[in-house]
């Protein structure tokens, strides 16, 4: 079944807000909309239980029924248990909490491996581990056309490594790394896992289980939810890497890496990300348990963004004043585009905004895989970047307004 898109705009209320009748989003990749289920969630839990959560009475022990709700769901969605997965304030905290747990359990002389193809937050702070006496391993992109090789990541490792980190997909070359088969080889190595799901998981939560990294990281702001970031951790790892937390969240999986006080609110709201999925399901008739529901909602999410993607790689390819970054087969890359012009992107992402189309101009954190690949970071890229609620008839007004502006 195709995705009714009918169906999934009417659970996002941006769609219906005046200001943004006849605007086209195109930089998702930033932040999405919300659905109206996490919205719902959240203005609840403002309004009847923002006390402290876990206590005897009733708002309190339904505050956080709500929060564990939220973990357990995610967690199922994600083929994971639920204590493997955690909330912090934002991914790059989240990240820099985990370098921290790793600075102390490494030891001098043992490597990591970190790529150029990365946003900073999943690349800076492991590169800061050489502070510590961490040898730092740097697996490049190819400069032309940005691509991750896996067979060259074999060079990299040996029974020094300890840690492997790269993205699912980068949010400036938009190619969808074979996260399976990369953490085959770092295991087989004897190293461990991180990935960095930012900027795939807001096409289809993957069954992260299945895939089989040790840590993955992404937003709940980019996959229609609040402003969280959102960690898994798997068991193997998790009880090795020292404790972040109080000394007595020790035991706790899920607390060992938040040594911050959770956000009890946005919490809670994130079972609404949960619930905006399976009402999908349940649309399209998707059964089974929540990962192969999951699964099925991320396929489907994914079918639709290829149809849609190709005219805009085609229309894109077909100039020669600009530079595609990245795959130009929609089948292997996430919708999220940039280009390299003779001007700074986000002028033409201004001139842009005069035809109703929203997108962005920058370097959005990927300086090292801009640098990489050739492109000043100052001048930096117009990023076109859509999900599964876009429409074919947006895309058309976004090609018909590059038309007119390049």
């Amino acid at each position: 079944m195709d995705l009714d898109v009918d169906f999934v705009r009417a659970q996002f209320p941006a769609f219906e807000v005046p200001s943004l009748t006849g605007q086209g989003f195109f930089e998702n990749a930033g932040g999405s909309y919300t659905s109206r289920f996490v919205i719902d969630r959240l203005t609840r839990f403002y309004r009847e239980r923002k006390v402290q959560p876990y206590g005897p009475y009733e708002a309190s022990r339904l505050g956080g029924e709500e929060m564990d709700e939220a973990r357990a769901r995610l967690a199922a969605m994600l083929g994971i248990e639920s204590d493997e997965l955690s909330f912090g304030p934002s991914t790059t905290q989240n990240t820099y909490v985990l370098a921290q747990a790793v600075r102390q359990w490494m030891k001098p002389g043992e490597a990591i491996v970190v790529t150029d193809q990365d946003h900073e937050a999943n690349t800076g702070p492991w590169r800061r581990l050489a502070e510590a006496g961490v040898e730092v391993r740097e697996w490049k992109i190819d400069p032309e056309s940005g691509h991750l090789d896996p067979s060259t990541l074999e060079n990299l490792l040996d029974e020094n490594v300890r840690l492997v980190c790269f993205p699912h997909c980068s949010n400036v070359v938009g190619e969808v790394n074979p996260v399976t088969e990369i953490t085959a080889m770092a295991h087989a190595a004897g190293a461990f896992v991180c990935v960095d799901g930012v900027s795939y998981a807001p096409h289809g939560f993957p069954d992260v289980g299945e895939l089989g990294p040790d840590i993955y990281l992404f937003s709940a702001y980019k996959t229609y939810g609040p402003h969280q970031g959102i960690m898994v951790v798997r068991r193997a790892l998790g009880e090795q890497l020292p404790n972040q937390a109080h000394y007595f969240n020790a035991d706790t999986l899920y607390k060992r890496f938040t040594p911050a006080g959770p956000d009890h609110a946005q919490v809670a709201a994130c079972a609404g990300m949960a619930d905006y999925l399976d009402a999908l399901a349940e649309h399209h008739g998707i059964g089974g348990g929540p990962a192969e529901r999951a699964t099925g909602i991320h396929d489907m999410m994914r079918a639709h963004e290829v149809r849609l993607l190709q005219p805009l790689l085609d229309a894109l390819r077909a100039r020669n004043d600009l530079r595609l970054l990245g795959p130009d087969r929609a089948e292997g890359r996430a919708p999220t585009v940039a280009v390299a012009l003779r001007e700074p992107g986000i002028e033409v992402a201004r001139r842009l905004a005069g035809h109703g189309i929203m997108a962005g101009g920058g370097d959005f954190y990927a300086l090292r895989a801009l640098e990489a690949m050739g492109v000043a970071p100052e001048r930096g890229v117009l990023r076109l970047s859509f999900v599964h609620y876009t429409s074919a008839e947006e895309v058309d007004r976004l090609i018909e307004a590059l038309e007119r502006e390049l």
